[in-house]
């Protein structure tokens, strides 16, 4: 082999190497500016008013099962150490955590959308998916029975996995960590101001479009524990959703480098936790948000 086709397969092998994670790199480090304090701003609510009955609570709680909860904390341990938080996933919700959240959702009026704080009901979700006429028809008995099915058939109440479903307007909770238990509620709030939430949901599905979602929920929740003017809260969120946004951002980059998708993906948690906890403002110094608006 010459000189200059060694140079070049060394080139070639460095950059299939490093090229992946270079441009990772380069991405999360513009994570100050896709990540910025900036509430969502309300236009319509377009849940149905009717989705909780009247003297049916808005939040419920799943009644302690030690077994079936410890098993959850032992499987959510993953999720514990990429966000380095032990509250995540353990099936052990606070009612300061509670409290915050029903506060955040008053806030921004989103009085139709259920709560169920480590609560497995899939007969009652079913019910909601066939009453959420916010959702069009063909999205709801599609896509939405598949994640209602999924929902029963891997119980969230054994593997955790915080999320918000848009076809049953429910937010389903099983850590308590409440800058996470916001970002659930934000995504409620971004879905509920969509003229077209299934069409919103359903592109969820596709590569890279979820950063988009979950910047306007991220960028939602950071504007709200700024203007609540909480240091703890604002310590919360900075450092749990950075790196909550470096495992979107690291998937993303890691589809299309599948040969090194799982060092990207460790690659995009870590940057985010250095971005994170950087980025965590001053209160004394840093103005609170001034395009929260707590009346939307």
């Amino acid at each position: 082999m010459t000189a200059t086709r060694q140079k070049r397969e060394t080139w070639r092998k460095l950059s299939e190497l490093y090229g992946p994670l270079a441009i990772l790199a380069l991405v999360l480090l513009s994570g100050c500016k896709i990540l910025e304090p900036k509430s969502i701003a309300m236009q319509r609510n377009n849940i149905p008013s009717d989705l909780i009955p009247d003297g049916e609570a808005q939040m419920e709680r799943g009644a302690p099962r030690p077994i079936i909860d410890g098993f959850g904390w032992v499987w959510g341990i993953p999720s514990k150490i990429m966000l380095w938080n032990r509250k995540v996933e353990n099936h052990n919700i606070s009612l300061e955590t509670e409290a915050l959240l029903a506060e955040y959702m008053a806030t921004n009026g989103l009085t139709d959308i259920k709560v169920r704080l480590n609560q497995y009901r899939p007969i009652d979700d079913f019910r909601r998916l066939t009453r959420n006429t916010s959702v069009a028809w063909p999205w709801r008995y599609s896509f939405g029975a598949v994640s209602v099915l999924g929902e029963t058939v891997i119980p969230g109440r054994l593997f955790g996995v915080d999320h918000y479903n848009p076809y049953t307007g429910t937010i389903h909770l099983y850590g308590d960590v409440p800058s996470i238990a916001f970002h659930e509620a934000a995504h409620a709030k971004d879905f509920s101001n969509r003229k077209h939430p299934g069409n919103y949901a359903a592109i969820y599905l596709l590569p890279a479009v979820p950063l988009w979602h979950e910047r306007v929920a991220t960028n939602d929740v950071l504007s709200y524990v700024q203007y609540r003017h909480d240091p703890r809260l604002v310590r919360d969120a900075y450092h749990t959703l950075y790196p909550a946004y470096g495992t979107y951002m690291g998937n993303a980059v890691g589809y299309a480098f599948p040969r090194f998708s799982n060092p990207i993906y460790l690659g995009g948690v870590l940057a985010g936790h250095a971005m994170g906890r950087s980025q965590v403002p001053s209160l004394d110094e840093a103005p609170v948000d001034s395009n929260f608006n707590p009346n939307n």
